[in-house]
C-alpha cells in the first residue's frame, strides 16, 4: 500500500505502518489527555474501584497517558489482525503483510475467490482476540493493588488497563456488526454463501454494510462528529470495493486472457510521428498501441504518454521519444484475474499478450468488464 513503511516482521509476516497512523497517534493522545478527568470518573464508576488522580492529572501526564493508551490501542489492533492472519495461514492462505492505518489495520493476503469455510473462522478470530485482550486488561484493573501499593501509581495503572480493556471490548463489538467489509460483515457473507452463490452473498453483505455506513453518517452529521463521518465513508467505500473485487474474481476465475484478448492487434513502429498516433486514436477509438520494431515488442504508447508532453513539443516527436519501454506482458494462458490485478497495481488499462516472442493479442480493462457483465447473464 502506498505511503506505508515496514517496521518489522511478526511470525514471518511483514508489519507496515501507514503515514496516517503516525498522524492519528498524537491526535488520540491529545483527545485522551484533554478528557482524562471525565474518563477517569467513568472508569471509577464502571469498575467500582477507587482511583487516586494525583499522578494522572499532574503536568503533562494526561498527554503522556494519552500516548500510552493510543499505542496500546494500536497494539490491540495489531494482535487483532495477527489473529486473522495466523488463522488464514493455517488454512493455507499466503499472507502478504499487515498494515496499521488511521482507522485500524488491514491484513493483506493472496487474492482469490473467498472460501466461506475459511473466511468464517478467520473473520471471528480478530474479534475474539480483541475480546480476550480487553478482558485481560479489565482483570489487571482488579489486580493492580497486588502490583503496587503506591496509590498514585495504582491510579495510573488502573486508568491505562481500564481504558484499554473498555476500548478493546468496544472494538470487538464494533467489528462484529454485520457491516461489510468489517469482520461481522464477513461472517454474514460466509453464512449467506452456504445458501447462495458467493457473489450474491457478497452483494447482500455489502449492501448491509452500506446501510450501516449511511446510519453512521447521519448520526455523525447530527452529532457534528467528523470521526464518525469518516468511519461511515470508510465502510461505504470499502463495501463497494470488496463487492466489485469478489464479483470479478468469481466470474473470471476460470477465464484466461487468451479467451478474451483482441486479435489481430494494431501496432505502430517506433519511428511513427506522434501526430499520426493521435489520428489513429481518434479513428479507432483505441487509447493505446503496442510498439513493434522488426517483429519484437519494444514498448507501449498510450494517451497517458501523449498527454505528458505539450502539444507544441509533440509535433517534432516520434513514438520512440515518449513510449513506455519494456511493457508488462502476459502469455495467453494467464488467468484474467492476474491481468486485472496487474492493471490495478500498475494503474494501466491494457496488457499485450505475447507468445513465443510475438504479440498475439491485447487485453484491456474494458474487455474484462464486458466479459464480467456477460458472465452474469
Amino acid at each position: 500500500m502506498d505511503g506505508s513503511y515496514r517496521i518489522g516482521r511478526v511470525f514471518g509476516i511483514p508489519i507496515l505502518i501507514h503515514y496516517t497512523f503516525l498522524l492519528v497517534i498524537p491526535l488520540f493522545a491529545w483527545i485522551i489527555g484533554t478528557q482524562i478527568t471525565d474518563t477517569t470518573d467513568l472508569l471509577k464508576g464502571l469498575f467500582e474501584v477507587p482511583v487516586d488522580m494525583t499522578l494522572i492529572t499532574a503536568g503533562y501526564m494526561p498527554y503522556l497517558l494519552g500516548t500510552i493508551v493510543a499505542l496500546g490501542l494500536f497494539f490491540g489492533v495489531l494482535i487483532h489482525e495477527l489473529a486473522h492472519s495466523l488463522v488464514a495461514r493455517k488454512k493455507g492462505l499466503k499472507m502478504q503483510s499487515i498494515t496499521l492505518l488511521m482507522f485500524g489495520g488491514i491484513a493483506q493476503m493472496e487474492e482469490g475467490v473467498p472460501d466461506p469455510k475459511v473466511e468464517l473462522p478467520m473473520a471471528l478470530a480478530g474479534p475474539v482476540i480483541s475480546l480476550v485482550f480487553g478482558l485481560v486488561c479489565c482483570g489487571l484493573v482488579y489486580l493492580t493493588p497486588q502490583i503496587t501499593t503506591d496509590a498514585a501509581v495504582a491510579g495510573v495503572l488502573i486508568f491505562v488497563f481500564g481504558y484499554l480493556g473498555v476500548l478493546n471490548i468496544i472494538l470487538c463489538a464494533f467489528n462484529l456488526l454485520p457491516a461489510f467489509p468489517m469482520d461481522g460483515g464477513r461472517v454474514l457473507r460466509a453464512v449467506l454463501a452456504k445458501r447462495m452463490p458467493l457473489y450474491r452473498a457478497t452483494r447482500i453483505a455489502a449492501n448491509v454494510g452500506k446501510g450501516f455506513a449511511i446510519i453512521f453518517g447521519l448520526v455523525g452529521l447530527f452529532l457534528f462528529s467528523p470521526f464518525l463521518i469518516l468511519i461511515a465513508l470508510f465502510i461505504f467505500i470499502g463495501a463497494g470495493m470488496e463487492s466489485a473485487s469478489v464479483q470479478y474474481s468469481y466470474f473470471l476465475q476460470d477465464v484466461t486472457v487468451g479467451a478474451m484478448m483482441s486479435s489481430p492487434v494494431t501496432t505502430v513502429p517506433p519511428t511513427l510521428p506522434v501526430s499520426n498516433v493521435i489520428d489513429m486514436m481518434y479513428a479507432s477509438k483505441h487509447l493505446g498501441f503496442p510498439v513493434v520494431d522488426r517483429g519484437a515488442l519494444v514498448g507501449m504508447i498510450t494517451l497517458v504518454d501523449v498527454n505528458r508532453t505539450s502539444p507544441i513539443d509533440r509535433e517534432a516527436m516520434q513514438v520512440r521519444d515518449m513510449m513506455t519501454r519494456d511493457p508488462i506482458t502476459l502469455p495467453p494462458t494467464a488467468p484474467v484475474i492476474d491481468a486485472l490485478r496487474i492493471m490495478s497495481a500498475k494503474n494501466i488499462s491494457r496488457i499485450p499478450i505475447v507468445q513465443d516472442g510475438e504479440i498475439v493479442g491485447i487485453v484491456t480493462r474494458t474487455d474484462i468488464l464486458k466479459v464480467t457483465e456477460l458472465n452474469q447473464v
